[in-house]
């Protein structure tokens, strides 16, 4: 069922003038309500004005672009970065990219669509994945495969340890991970999984990731080493796409100790969740992260009834399996998390 509402859903929302708890949605640092965040950004739009259409190429530059990609570089610990208008944007450069190098792919389960280059086949397995990209290698001595993987898949497949990936030839292939619900949050000072990732020793590693889910600006990025991050500077998608709005990334870096300070409430409000909640095991959840997903209908429709609202549609089309996920948020009360979490008990009870 969908909901309508005339104003961004924050630790609440109002739908038909009735007001409901809301654990749903990306913003999981809490930043888009947040006053002294948005203060930053209103102080930023009078320098750099609400949008900026014109091409990284042209004759005119802006020197947040560059600034904000240096800073971003060595948050994550890669060589270079790159960044997009979108993290759609930003996997959809590199997989165009690599796929006009004829690069064989391969897809992780549960990939994002944002990795996606004409009709894919995904592997429902790592043994599988496994099985394919090693009789890929024996016959082709010469291509260089691209395995795409999201880095949070809300299975727990993937972070923290990425058993299912270590199974893999990792030396001998290029490995593009999304980072999207990752960056920001998990990782050090919000560095996402880059540098674990980078332990495991691809022969190349790419991270493509949105900033609008832990840093709360419109964007995207791409990291990588620095040969392979001018490469994709130079071409036509790069230069002929908007680029990220100069005011979001301006705010991205006036905002380090207010992300400092939202990643230790996020930490504490999972801790309140996970500690009162009765049932964890009915959830599927990883360290450190605020997402809970499980598959029960029953569950949502009891919540909805109490006035609480969380991620709960078919994604990405309708075709597709329903997405039930519970998101602790930075922006949440103890008693917003305790309400929820009674809820919850009562209905184990039940």
């Amino acid at each position: 069922m969908k909901y309508w509402t005339d104003s961004f859903p924050g630790r609440s929302v109002t739908i038909e003038n009735k007001e409901y708890l809301y654990f749903g949605g990306t913003s999981y640092l809490g930043l888009q309500t947040d006053a002294t965040f948005q203060d930053i950004f209103i102080k930023n739009t009078r320098i750099f004005g609400t949008n900026y259409g014109a091409s990284r190429k042209s004759n005119v530059q802006i020197s947040v672009f560059e600034k904000a990609e240096n800073y971003l570089a060595e948050l994550v610990g890669s060589e270079a970065c790159i960044t997009l208008s979108s993290g759609y944007l930003a996997g959809q450069l590199v997989s165009q990219f690599l796929s006009n190098s004829k690069h064989p792919f391969f897809y992780a389960p549960n990939t994002h669509s944002a990795l996606y280059q004409h009709k894919i086949k995904t592997y429902d397995t790592f043994t599988a994945l496994n099985t394919a990209l090693r009789a890929q290698l024996s016959l082709d001595k010469e291509s260089v495969p691209v395995v795409f993987l999201d880095s949070i898949d809300f299975s727990g497949m993937n972070y923290p340890n990425f058993d299912g990936l270590q199974l893999l030839p990792l030396d001998d292939i290029i490995l593009v991970a999304d980072d999207s619900h990752g960056i920001g949050i998990v990782g050090e000072n919000g560095g996402g999984v880059y540098q674990k990732l980078k332990s495991f020793k691809p022969k190349e590693l790419i991270v493509c990731c949105s900033l609008g889910k832990g840093y709360g600006v419109q964007g995207g990025a791409v990291f990588g080493f620095e040969k392979r991050i001018k490469a994709l500077q130079k071409t036509a998608f790069f230069g002929g796409a908007s680029p990220a709005a100069p005011v979001g990334l301006a705010t991205f870096l006036d905002s380090e100790e207010i992300y400092t300070q939202k990643r230790i409430t996020l930490s504490s409000n999972i801790k309140l969740f996970t500690e009162g909640l009765r049932e964890l095991n009915k959830f599927q959840s990883m360290p450190e992260h605020p997402s809970f997903g499980f598959v029960n209908e029953a569950l949502s429709s009891h919540l909805e009834k109490n006035h609480i609202l969380i991620t709960n549609f078919r994604y990405p089309d309708e075709d597709s399996k329903l997405l039930s996920r519970i998101i602790i948020s930075a922006a949440h009360k103890k008693e917003d998390i305790q309400c929820l979490v009674g809820h919850l008990n009562t209905l184990s009870e039940n």
